[in-house]
């Protein structure tokens, strides 16, 4: 078992530039069923478990409609897959922790179809040691599951690890696991609140984060090594 400390990783707006797709392909899907969402709501709302968006957005439409609406999602959010790009200094950051002896693992909630499309859009699985999906889990975050899931899968306890994210749910489903949260501005959430949320550090991006990594909660692991 590999017992190397951890970065575990959110993907969506934290490593690829697709947070505002969801945003487009959200809305268009509840503008067709005929329950518009304003934009900055469905933003907010981007990160949590898939279910719970639909469920609070649609104000608890029946399963009929919420099943709707997610095809929906997924029908406009591949049309648009060729926009998909890694963030500023991504495939850096993730090279920089591998070379620094440590595990890089994806920590995402995000459906097979979606994980293949950022998957191929990263192309680091070379420098990944595990990587988590929706089959993991029943729920996603802000529940701790997936957050313990990519643990477990790499083999260690919350203390050798820490979560990098673009999203208050990161930082609370990291928090309720015990893993402090390093949190990107990247996905367009506020630096207030993020650190509102119990953010252990705030970057801009991952760039950011790459440039500083010795003054991140990285170093700590690092220093184990």
């Amino acid at each position: 078992m590999d017992e190397r400390p951890a970065v575990l990783f959110d993907i969506d707006g934290t490593l690829v530039d697709s947070n505002y797709l969801h945003v487009d392909a959200w809305q268009r899907a509840f503008h067709e069923v005929g329950l518009p969402v304003a934009a900055w709501h469905i933003h907010r709302s981007i990160g949590m478990d898939g279910s719970t968006l639909v469920d609070q957005l649609s104000k608890g439409a029946d399963d009929a409609v919420q099943t709707r609406l997610k095809d929906l999602h997924t029908r406009y959010y591949e049309a648009d897959a060729e926009l998909l790009t890694t963030l500023p200094g991504a495939r850096q950051l993730l090279q920089r922790v591998a070379e620094s002896d440590l595990q890089v693992v994806l920590a995402t909630s995000a459906p097979a179809n979606e994980l293949a499309l950022l998957r191929s859009t990263l192309a680091c699985d070379d420098l990944v040691s595990a990587i988590t999906s929706s089959e993991d889990v029943e729920q996603a975050k802000p529940s701790p599951d997936i957050v313990n899931v990519a643990l477990e899968k790499a083999g260690v306890s919350a203390r050798d690890a820490v979560f990098v994210g673009d999203t208050v749910w990161d930082v609370e489903a990291a928090a309720r696991a015990g893993v402090p949260c390093i949190a990107v501005l990247s996905g367009g959430i506020s630096r207030g609140d993020l650190e509102n949320a119990g953010a252990a550090a705030v970057f801009d991006d991952a760039q950011h984060l790459c440039e500083h990594l010795g003054a991140s909660p990285i170093a700590a692991l690092i220093d184990r090594r």
